[in-house]
């Protein structure tokens, strides 16, 4: 492979999907439910616009990846104070325990990305790789 930043993008976004369903296979969650779940993480409660948002999804994918999670019983969309213009995001029992093998996954696979990394070169790598994603995101 060409050393590359959009090949080792490219390359590295493919093995790490693979990597993350081949452990999920059980699960039965599909391909943005778990982006969705981690982001629910944080944010259990929130509204389809901000996890649009947060995960680079276009809203009308959002709705349809919701409705296939809120029929499979990972979440539950509800109004909060009577406020029937928005349709709040929870996570349930079911999500939860989806999410915790989700966050299982990805802490794993973050680990083997990062052998023979010290603490300070993770970090590092992390901050040059939030600066390259900031830079592209202006060009949006």
């Amino acid at each position: 492979m060409i050393k590359t930043l959009h090949n080792l993008l490219l390359s590295t976004h493919s093995i790490f999907n693979k990597r993350v369903f081949a452990n999920l296979s059980d699960t039965g969650l599909t391909l943005g439910q778990p982006k969705v779940l981690d982001y629910l993480k944080y944010h259990d409660g929130c509204v389809q616009k901000d996890i649009a948002i947060a995960c680079e999804i276009e809203s009308s994918t959002v709705t349809s990846l919701l409705l296939r999670m809120e029929e499979s019983g990972l979440i539950e969309r509800r109004m909060l104070n009577g406020n029937r213009r928005s349709l709040y995001v929870f996570l349930t029992e079911k999500g939860r325990k989806s999410l915790e093998k989700v966050s299982e996954v990805f802490e794993g696979l973050e680990r083997v990305a990062f052998e023979g990394f010290s603490k300070e070169e993770e970090e590092d790598f992390i901050e040059k790789f939030w600066k390259i994603h900031s830079n592209l995101m202006k060009e949006k």
